[in-house]
């Protein structure tokens, strides 16, 4: 099996989407709406509007690679109520100059 290797982060769309998008239209989201790079190697969930199909897409370093999945039971799981776009954590400016 092939797949993303070491820590990968996975982002997870806030909304919706239109599940007729194939790879292509899917990084574009990522791109314009995500304000991401999806050739980071990050993985990306999106899901169908009764969340019981979700799409991943990710970069493996040849070509960006989708998965589609329909759930049975729907996405029960994750509280979609919680799940919100992502804060802007400023970097810190220099590193701190404590010593024990």
């Amino acid at each position: 099996m092939i797949g993303p290797t070491g820590a990968v982060r996975v982002l997870v769309a806030t909304k919706p989407v239109d599940f007729r998008k194939g790879a292509e239209g899917l990084a574009a989201l990522v791109r314009e709406t995500m304000k991401a790079d999806p050739f980071s190697g990050a993985v990306y969930v999106f899901r169908a509007k009764r969340a019981d199909r979700v799409k991943l897409i990710y970069w493996d370093g040849t070509g960006v690679c989708l998965f589609a999945k329909r759930l049975e039971d729907g996405m029960e799981g994750l509280d979609w109520k919680r799940v919100h776009a992502a804060r802007e954590t400023p970097a810190p400016v220099a590193a701190s100059a404590q010593e024990a």
